[in-house]
C-alpha cells in the first residue's frame, strides 16, 4: 500500500454541469488544443469529472455559462467578480471572461465555498475560494 493521502487542499472540488451545454464545451475544449493544449486538456477532464444534470437541476450556487462569479485568491486576499462567458462574449473590461482561459475553466461548475488551484498563464499556481455566485440572468 504504496499510495499516499492526499491532503484536503490536493483533493479537486465536486463539479456540476448543465448536461445541455457538454456538447460546446467539448467542441470548444477540442477547438483549443492545438494552441493552448493545458486549457483545452483541463476543460476537457473538468467535463470528464463532472456530475451532469439537467438545467432545471442545477444549483442557483453552481458556476455556469453566464453566472456572476465572486472569488477570492487565496495568496494575494484579492477578490474579484466576474461574469463567465463562452469565448465570443468575453471583454475584460466588463469583466466578462472566457470560460477558455485558465481562471474560467477552474471556476466552471464550482459551488459557492468551493475552493480550487489553478494556473495562471505565468505558470503560478494560485488557489482560489469561490465566494458568492448569482445565477445567470434570464433572457
Amino acid at each position: 500500500m504504496s499510495s499516499k493521502a492526499k491532503s484536503p487542499s490536493d483533493r479537486l472540488p465536486n463539479v456540476q454541469l448543465d448536461r445541455t451545454l457538454v456538447n460546446r464545451l467539448e467542441t470548444l475544449a477540442s477547438s483549443v488544443l492545438r494552441r493552448s493544449p493545458e486549457i483545452g486538456e483541463r476543460l476537457i477532464d473538468e467535463i470528464a469529472r463532472a456530475d451532469l444534470v439537467a438545467p432545471d437541476d442545477l444549483g442557483d450556487d453552481v458556476v455556469t455559462l453566464g453566472s456572476e462569479v465572486t472569488y477570492r485568491d487565496l495568496h494575494t486576499g484579492k477578490a474579484q467578480t466576474v461574469t463567465l462567458v463562452y469565448p465570443e462574449e468575453a471583454d475584460i473590461g466588463r469583466n466578462r471572461i472566457s470560460v477558455l482561459t485558465p481562471i474560467g475553466v477552474a471556476l466552471l461548475g464550482l459551488r459557492e465555498g468551493a475552493m480550487i488551484s489553478w494556473t495562471m498563464r505565468t505558470a503560478e499556481t494560485r488557489q482560489l475560494e469561490v465566494a458568492s455566485v448569482s445565477p445567470p440572468a434570464s433572457e
